[in-house]
């Protein structure tokens, strides 16, 4: 390691780090409430020096481009991206949301979800993992390179972006807004795994009907419950399926790496009437490489099997709708050089090796890679497994790991010197 590289390294500053992420956590940037996050971020980059690119997203424009997908109506939002570096090398981004999913019932939580707790070792509070711990990594790893008075070659690019849970519209934004560069890497919470590839995840919403009748003569009417049952089973034999023949090597350790989930499911307009509808929503699960249009009529021709084969659905066939967050999948070879530098960057900066894995979620990857053309990875600090919970966590030495591995990476990528 270079003189300059442990320069940048002592530079850390963990307890302003945590500081800045409890700052960021009792921000309730909610999808649609993301402006006072995105401002506060904004205001850090200018005090750091960098020069700081703030816009409001222009959604009719947005709507057009074909990438597009938002579940959440937004009557503005902000893009943020700060700079730092010459034009002398290459170009990094280093990529985070402030968007998070609500905290549910606060009476399940131990901690407040909305005031960060340290305790044991963890920050706990709603977006600590997914994903303002990797937000707060990247500004600290741009910090460190600034605090050592270090002149980065090339660029770094510090994107702040809105809407990733719902669909991913800030980083179009910001790829529209000609953000592009050799290399750039997702702070999702990948337990400090790298990730070449990243699955896809599309939003359904299937409507079943019915014919409703008091329920003291339910077999005169036609339950759509009743009918959803099968389609239920047809959905789940499709699931296992689909993981039996899409086997990718980066995703050995997973079983069902490509999840069909019904997670919504509603019906039926009063209790003693039988239910003349019923809708189910969900997330269809999708391989790298995988054609989307392919995938889509996979699962519409499940649907349809099942509707012929019963008499009442074959004349009063279920509708099926992707709507939503259409999270495309998107992956780079394993063998890229930007998945070496950053694997060496965090034997490096930890003192150990670490993993090249797929992760199994959408994700804002597939946006820099298929519509930017910037080959991207997730990295970040934390487990997706303890995200959108009660209790949401992300580990000290996790952030620690990553603003190292971050602040390493970048002056090795761009190029550094005093």
């Amino acid at each position: 390691m270079r003189d300059i590289e442990r320069r940048i390294l002592e530079a850390i500053d963990v307890d302003d780090l945590l500081s800045t992420l409890a700052d960021l956590i009792a921000i309730r940037s909610l999808g649609g409430q993301e402006n006072a996050a995105q401002e506060y971020v904004a205001g850090f980059m200018a005090r750091l020096g960098m020069d700081v690119d703030v816009w409001a997203l222009d959604f009719d424009a947005l709507r057009r481009h074909p990438a597009y997908s938002m579940e959440i109506e937004r009557p503005g939002a902000l893009g943020v991206v700060g700079a730092m570096g010459e034009n002398d090398g290459q170009r990094l981004i280093l990529n985070g949301h402030v968007d998070v999913v609500p905290a549910g019932d606060e009476a399940n939580w131990r901690y407040p979800p909305w005031q960060a707790t340290v305790a044991d070792g963890r920050v706990y509070g709603r977006g600590a993992c997914d994903m303002k711990g990797g937000l707060a990594c990247a500004l600290y790893a741009a910090r460190a390179i600034h605090d050592a008075d270090v002149r980065l070659r090339g660029q770094l690019f510090v994107e702040s972006v809105v809407g990733e849970e719902d669909g991913g519209v800030g980083t179009l934004a910001a790829v529209l807004r000609g953000y592009r560069a050799d290399g750039a890497v997702v702070l999702e919470p990948t337990e400090l795994v790298v990730a070449p590839a990243q699955a896809g995840a599309l939003s359904f919403r299937v409507k079943v009907p019915g014919r409703s009748a008091h329920g003291c003569v339910r077999e005169e009417g036609v339950s759509a419950v009743e009918k959803f049952l099968p389609i239920y089973q047809a959905l789940m034999a499709l699931e296992r399926e689909r993981n039996q023949v899409a086997v990718h090597p980066l995703y050995a350790r997973y079983r069902l790496p490509y999840a069909l989930c019904i997670g919504k499911v509603e019906a039926g307009d009063w209790p003693s009437s039988v239910a003349d509808w019923l809708v189910f929503q969900g997330r269809y699960g999708v391989a790298p490489g995988e054609d989307l249009d392919a995938a889509r009529n996979q699962f519409e021709g499940t649907i349809a099997q099942v509707a012929k084969a019963d008499p009442w659905l074959r004349d009063h066939p279920p509708s099926v709708e992707w709507w939503g967050g259409q999270f495309a999948p998107a992956s780079i070879p394993a063998d890229h050089p930007l998945v070496g530098n950053l694997t060496g960057a965090f034997a490096e900066a930890t003192g150990r090796p670490t993993r090249v894995e797929g992760m199994t979620y959408g994700a804002d990857m597939r946006l820099l890679v298929n519509e930017g053309h910037t080959p991207t990875v997730l990295f970040g600090p934390g487990n997706v497994r303890h995200s959108h919970r009660p209790d949401e966590f992300v580990s000290v030495d996790d952030l620690l790991a990553a603003t190292r591995t971050l602040a390493l990476m970048a002056v090795r990528f761009c190029g550094g010197a005093l």
